[in-house]
């Protein structure tokens, strides 16, 4: 195992006193040690429930024979820092998350990783994290908001930067921009649509990063929360096939995510994304590419 290293014989004997020192037994330091990165945080509404989903794929990884160890990253929401300084941040914070994986996968040598994660660069940024570090790895995203509803109409954050202009044109009253805003996001989860977010998720699903139907379970659903049980107990089925992600991001498998993408009508954020993924696997990967699917 990976973890041997800081945890096999007599001169790892402080090593082990200080994973003592978080409570662990001898029996949870013998068993595969399974890194949990997550990007919860009170700041982003896609990421405002990954404890509970943390939880569930903790879970998981117990009832596989592992133990799990959790560690967070950073998160920005594109939606809230958009429109003044803060919107120089997110495409930096893609960086800063995978070298934040980088640095604690080596630091502590886990034995596999799962990575809780949603939104624009959260996503990304952790898949190019898992690239470097190359150990056996699942994914698990948060899954997407619930659309709002309003005069029998859906509505979704677009829903609510349409709103200014109609209020400045005098189309809808101040107080049905209020209900608007009210309104357009009634629950956890990355904003309702086809935008970065939900994209990326559906492409890290078509790569075969994450199980069937991550992508698209909404975020408050119990399926969820089953899917991340799952997903913790896969975790111990790919390190015992020593399935990297290395072995599934390939040249085949950008096509597909490509592929899916352009029927989906996916954000054209995620040509920037894959770029970068790509760079990380050393595929070499074209934007004719994208023209020619």
């Amino acid at each position: 195992m990976n973890s041997d290293i800081i945890k096999k014989g007599i001169q790892r004997t402080p090593h082990r006193a200080l994973l003592k020192a978080l409570g662990l037994t001898d029996e949870e330091i013998e068993k595969p040690i399974i890194g949990i990165a997550n990007s919860w945080n009170e700041l982003v509404p896609g990421h405002f429930h990954l404890d509970r989903i943390a939880e569930a794929v903790k879970a998981g990884v117990r009832i596989a024979g592992g133990t799990p160890l959790e560690f967070n990253t950073i998160a920005i929401c594109d939606g809230i820092a958009m429109g003044h300084e803060g919107m120089k941040s997110p495409l930096v914070s893609r960086e800063i998350i995978a070298d934040s994986i980088e640095v604690m996968t080596k630091a502590y040598s886990f034995d596999g990783m799962i990575f809780i994660c949603s939104c624009d660069k959260i996503i990304p940024g952790m898949v190019m994290g898992a690239l470097r570090v190359n150990i056996p790895s699942i994914f698990v995203t948060g899954g997407p908001m619930l659309c709002g509803i309003w005069k029998n109409k859906r509505l979704s954050l677009d829903s609510a930067f349409e709103s200014i202009g109609e209020y400045l044109s005098g189309k809808i009253s101040e107080k049905e921009l209020k209900y608007i805003e009210e309104y357009t996001c009634p629950t956890v989860g990355s904003c309702a649509g086809m935008y970065t977010a939900n994209t990326m998720a559906c492409i890290i699903e078509a790569m075969g990063l994450t199980l069937p139907y991550c992508a698209t379970i909404p975020a408050i659903d119990a399926r969820r929360l089953r899917l991340a049980k799952r997903s913790g107990m896969k975790i111990m089925e790919l390190i015992e096939k020593n399935i990297k992600p290395r072995d599934i991001v390939n040249e085949w498998s950008i096509r597909n995510a490509i592929a899916i993408d352009v029927s989906l009508g996916g954000s054209t954020n995620t040509i920037l994304h894959l770029m970068a993924i790509a760079h990380e696997a050393n595929i070499k990967l074209d934007l004719s590419l994208f023209d020619e699917i």
